[in-house]
């Protein structure tokens, strides 16, 4: 049984944590296509590219960090707190500017990206409660 749940946990925390990984090597891999979309999203021009390069640590640096185990309680955490205005930002207010408009299709696809980022959190919290598990880096701690 402690078995399975150490497989379960492993790779658990490989697909919590891929996205991020993904996410932050497209960034830094296309930073002025994702500075652009930032701004556009309305960001103020002086903090775009601070904040990509943040989103680019967490997403890239604590994501790995969770894919290994190592550190992964105090990563998911970091991630967490990170995602809050990242949510707020690219899915609640295009949600409601969407809804505002009239853009039907626009406003469900933000919704469903709402509640995608709210199961992954929900995930994120699981891994900082429990730890990454006995097949990891720092052995669950």
């Amino acid at each position: 049984m402690a078995g399975a749940r150490n497989l379960a946990t492993l790779v658990g925390r490989l697909l919590l944590a891929s996205i991020f990984v993904l996410s932050g090597f497209g960034k830094l891999t296309s930073m002025s296509g994702t500075a652009g979309y930032m701004a556009h999203a309305g960001m103020a021009h002086s903090i775009v590219y601070p904040a990509l390069l943040a989103t680019i640590a967490v997403e890239l640096g604590f994501g790995l960090l969770i894919m290994i185990g190592y550190k992964a309680r105090m990563a998911a955490i970091v991630v967490f707190l990170w995602f809050i205005p990242v949510t707020i930002m690219f899915h609640i207010l295009p949600y409601r500017e969407a809804a505002a408009h009239g853009d039907k299709m626009g406003a469900l696809m933000q919704q469903i990206n709402f509640l995608k980022n709210l199961s992954i959190m929900g995930g994120l919290l699981l891994l900082a409660s429990f730890g990454s598990g006995a097949w990891s880096l720092d052995g669950g701690k």
